[in-house]
C-alpha cells in the first residue's frame, strides 16, 4: 500500500506538472477536483475515452491565444470586400442598363440611317448608270449590331440582281461611287477624298462618274487623286507636279473656271465649295 500510495503521488505530481505547463492559470489539481475520491476508480472505459480526447487535443495543436485579434481583423476584412463586392455589382448594373440604352438608341439610329441611305442609293445608282436598279440589304434583320451589310445591283443589260462581288471592276468601282454619294446626300461632310476612283472605270463611266461630282461639289469639297484627262476637266482647280529639270520637282496649281450641271435629286442644297483635283500627269 504504501508503494501504491509513492506511485499515485508520483502521478498526481506529473500530472499536476503537465497541467500547470498547458494551463497556467490553472490551480492545483487538488483544489478543484475536491470530491475526486467519492467517484467510481477509472476503468477500461474511462481510459479509452481518456485516450480519445488527449488525441484530440494533439491534433488541436497549440491554443491561439491571438485567436480573437485575427478574427477581427478577418472580420474586418471579410466587411471591406462585402462592400467592394456590392460596389461592383451595383457599377455592373449600372454599366449594362447604359449599355442597353446605348443598344436602343444605335438599333434606332441605325435603322433609320440605313433606310435613309438605301432610299438615296437607289435614286443614286439608276443615275450614274443610266438605268438599273440596286438596293441595300441587311445579312441579320434581328441583329441589327451585328448584321453585315450587302450591295445588291443590277445594271442595265444584267438580268437578274446580284451581289455586287459578281460585277466586273468598273461596275464595282461606279456601285461604290453611287453609294458614297447617297451617304453624302443623306449626312454631306465638308471634304471628300475620292484616290484613283475613276481608274477602272470605261470612258462612258468616266464622263458619268465627273457629272455626278460636279453635282455633288455644292454640298462638299471633292479632292480628287487622277490621271484621267476628262476628270480634271471638271475641276476648278488643278494641282500637279512636274519636273523642268532633272532631279527638281516642282508643284504646278492651275485655277479654272467651274460649270454647273444638272443636280442629283436631293435634300436642300448647302454652299458650293470647289472640286480640287490633284493628278501626277501635270
Amino acid at each position: 500500500m504504501d508503494l501504491r500510495c509513492q506511485e499515485v503521488t508520483l502521478r498526481l505530481s506529473s500530472l499536476e506538472e503537465q497541467v500547470n505547463e498547458r494551463y497556467p492559470d490553472v490551480l492545483r489539481i487538488g483544489d478543484i477536483l475536491i470530491d475526486f475520491h467519492l467517484r467510481p476508480l477509472v476503468g477500461e472505459k474511462e481510459e479509452s475515452r481518456l485516450k480519445e480526447l488527449r488525441g484530440l487535443l494533439e491534433r488541436m495543436g497549440d491554443v491561439n491565444l491571438t485567436a480573437i485579434e485575427e478574427s477581427e481583423e478577418l472580420q474586418k476584412r471579410y466587411d471591406f470586400l462585402t462592400n467592394q463586392k456590392a460596389d461592383l455589382e451595383s457599377a455592373i448594373a449600372r454599366l449594362e442598363t447604359a449599355i442597353e440604352k446605348i443598344n436602343r438608341a444605335s438599333r434606332k439610329r441605325f435603322r433609320e440611317v440605313f433606310d435613309a441611305v438605301n432610299g438615296k442609293f437607289q435614286e443614286v445608282f439608276p443615275h450614274l448608270f443610266r438605268g438599273g436598279r440596286a438596293h441595300l440589304a441587311l445579312t441579320d434583320e434581328t441583329d441589327l449590331l451585328e448584321t453585315g451589310v450587302e450591295i445588291v445591283a443590277n445594271p442595265p443589260g444584267k438580268k437578274i440582281m446580284q451581289n455586287i462581288e459578281l460585277l466586273s471592276g468598273g461596275e464595282k468601282a461606279l456601285t461604290a461611287v453611287a453609294l458614297l454619294f447617297a451617304i453624302f446626300l443623306v449626312k454631306p461632310s465638308p471634304f471628300c477624298v475620292l484616290d484613283e476612283v475613276d481608274a477602272p472605270l470605261d470612258e462612258a463611266n468616266v464622263g458619268r462618274f465627273s457629272e455626278a461630282v460636279r453635282e455633288m461639289a455644292d454640298r462638299s469639297q471633292f479632292i480628287i487623286v487622277t490621271h484621267n484627262q476628262r476628270t480634271m476637266e471638271i475641276a476648278d482647280r488643278l494641282c500637279g507636279i512636274t519636273m523642268q529639270e532633272p532631279g527638281v520637282s516642282k508643284l504646278v496649281t492651275v485655277n479654272l473656271r467651274s460649270t454647273s450641271t444638272e443636280k442629283i435629286p436631293a435634300s436642300p442644297p448647302s454652299p458650293a465649295p470647289s472640286v480640287d483635283i490633284s493628278s501626277t500627269a501635270a
